[in-house]
């Protein structure tokens, strides 16, 4: 029997055939590669790309490059997806194919901690995108807000957390805590509105006012 998730991938435009074979080299050569967007989330990125038109993206957590891969393929020319990684053993498998890509944006790699590094870039942001250590989600927020303007949109990955968010069973887990600890600072911030998809693992949209 199909499952919802098959349907749903069936029923949405899929991954053009660069972010085709990312996927699949990911699965084979990566540990954890459900860690990657994946087609349909990569199609929302897409999209939202195209809709927005951003000049300037920002994203914590790199991982395969999937999910920038994703957004540089719906920006225009010129535009550049800033992509930070704190693990420097993943940047053999990922900076090729940032490099290799065929898309008008181009991906810019950058190895080492976002808190050093983002700062003095001293970026205008127009779209931001985190995807790292859940127990920084709070931190990765408040580094990037100063760099955003009205009108910028914020996305951040996984903040159902397998639907621990809910469950009485994850009170003491870390992770599960941290995300909470997001959502509930989020959800306070006067300076954005926001809305938690339930796609995949949880992303939720933020608008800057």
């Amino acid at each position: 029997m199909e499952t919802l998730d098959d349907y749903i991938a069936r029923h949405s435009t899929p991954p053009d055939d660069y972010l085709h074979r990312l996927y699949r080299a990911t699965h084979l050569h990566l540990l954890r590669p459900r860690m990657a967007s994946g087609p349909v989330q990569g199609q929302l990125l897409r999209m939202l790309m195209q809709m927005v038109q951003p000049r300037t993206v920002v994203e914590i957590g790199t991982y395969s490059g999937y999910s920038a891969l994703a957004m540089a393929s719906g920006m225009p020319r010129g535009g550049v997806v800033h992509t930070f990684e704190v693990n420097d053993e993943q940047e053999d498998f990922t900076r090729p194919w940032l490099e290799g890509a065929p898309y008008e944006a181009r991906v810019e790699m950058w190895v080492g901690n976002v808190f050093e590094l983002l700062p003095p870039m001293q970026l205008r942001i127009d779209v931001a995108y985190i995807d790292a250590n859940k127990r920084e989600y709070v931190d990765y927020y408040d580094l990037l807000m100063p760099f955003m303007h009205s009108g910028s949109l914020l996305l951040a990955d996984n903040t159902l957390w397998d639907g621990h968010v809910v469950d009485p069973a994850y009170d003491r887990d870390a992770q599960t805590l941290a995300i909470r600890r997001f959502n509930a600072h989020v959800a306070e911030d006067p300076r954005v509105e926001q809305l938690i998809l339930s796609e995949r693992d949880g992303l939720t949209l933020m608008r800057v006012k």
